[in-house]
Formats: structure tokens, sequence, C-alpha cells
């Protein structure tokens, strides 16, 4: 049988190195297995493109055929759900973290369709940082994203780990997502779109999820 590969997709604005992932990765390590964060910040964040995330994932792929069992945090949700319905052969089983479908869609509802004419005009828009400094994105990223499916549909075991309180993709989605997708389940947590607080319980649904034997500890 193939080596089993792991790998987690964090979200937009994110990096390799965000809190969710690095604790997964720690999870994981503790455990003896080695779960892959690569940047999805492809070729750039300033010129991103969910095809250039895929392309880079498939990349990835080669040096690690697989099977792969994956994990998506948001943006990193819908990327993992689209790349398994492009791949199917390629992905075991997945669990999708508050995913973040419809993006495009979401944004124009969420920030006013003025906002999107000027993104597109200007053809760039400032992404606020947390420390208060912005970056820039590329319209390429709207307009690439619309040539994807808003709801791609992989016919795999799939994990949902929501929200309740989640305010930037409500538990709508996912409640919606699931209806009628018998291999899809849904787990709802009472916290809010990152997920901090539910880190232990994402650990837990996880292994199970994907039947790990966690019996080694460092």
């Amino acid at each position: 049988m193939d080596e089993q590969v792991f790998v987690y997709l964090h979200g937009f604005a994110s990096s390799s190195n965000a809190y969710k992932g690095t604790m997964l990765r720690e999870a994981f390590a503790s455990h003896g297995y080695h779960l892959h964060t690569p940047d999805l910040n492809c070729p750039s964040f300033e010129r991103m493109t969910y095809s250039a995330i895929l392309d880079e994932l498939s990349r990835l792929h080669r040096s690690h055929p697989g099977p792969w069992f994956m994990i998506g945090s948001s943006m990193g949700g819908y990327l993992t759900a689209r790349w398994a319905e492009l791949y199917p052969s390629h992905v075991d089983r997945m669990v999708l973290l508050c995913p973040a479908f419809d993006l495009p869609g979401r944004w124009e509802v969420d920030y006013g369709r003025e906002l999107i004419d000027n993104w597109e005009q200007n053809g760039f828009v400032p992404i606020p940082e947390e420390n208060g400094e912005a970056k820039k994105l590329a319209w390429d990223f709207i307009e690439d994203a619309r040539k994807h499916p808003t709801h791609p549909n992989p016919k795999l075991p799939t994990l949902i780990i929501h929200g309740s309180q989640d305010e930037v993709v409500p538990i709508e989605s996912s409640r919606s997502y699931v209806q009628n997708r018998a291999w899809t389940s849904l787990v709802e947590v009472d916290d809010d779109h990152g997920l901090a607080l539910s880190i232990p319980r994402i650990e837990s649904e996880v292994f199970s999820f994907f039947e790990l034997n966690t019996s080694y500890s460092e």
C-alpha cells in the first residue's frame, strides 16, 4: 500500500505557519505523522489565484503521490473540495473547517457591489492585515475564482467542522452543503470562524475520521 500523505490547506490571507495549521502539525508529529502545510499564496499573495494554488497542489502530489488525507480551513476548505473534485483518485478523505464556498459571491454580499466594481476597475484591492498594514490583491483572484464551481462536489468521505458563531462564513452554508450528500457529515462546535477554542475537538475528530493510530506519542 502507498504511504499515506496528510495535507493541510490554510485560509485566505494566511500562511503555512497559521495557528490552526501549526497546532495540527504539532499534533500529527506527536503521534508520528507528518502533516504537509503548503503555502497557498501562489505565485504570491498579490497575484494569488485558485488555479495557481491547484497547480501547486498537483506539483506537491507528484512528489508525494499518496493517497492524500486532506484538511482545509476556510478558503483552504473550498480548495480541498475543488482539488478532490478534479482528482478524486488522489484523495482518500477530507476534513473541511468552516469551508468558504462561493467566496466571490460572499464578498459581493458582505462588502457591496461598489467595492467589487472598484476592484475590477483599479486592478487591485488593499487587504488589511492585523498589524494595520495592507497587502494588495489583484483582480485576477476574482476573475479566476469565477471560472471554478461555487460548490465543488467530490463524492468522497467528507467531514465538515463548523463554528455555530461563525460570522465570516455562516454555518448555514455548511448545513446546506451536507443536505443530499450522504458521504458528507457536519459537526457543529460552539466557536467562531477561527475555531481557536475547538482545536482539541478538531484533533480528536480528524484522527478518528482518518482512522489513525494514536498510540505513539513523543
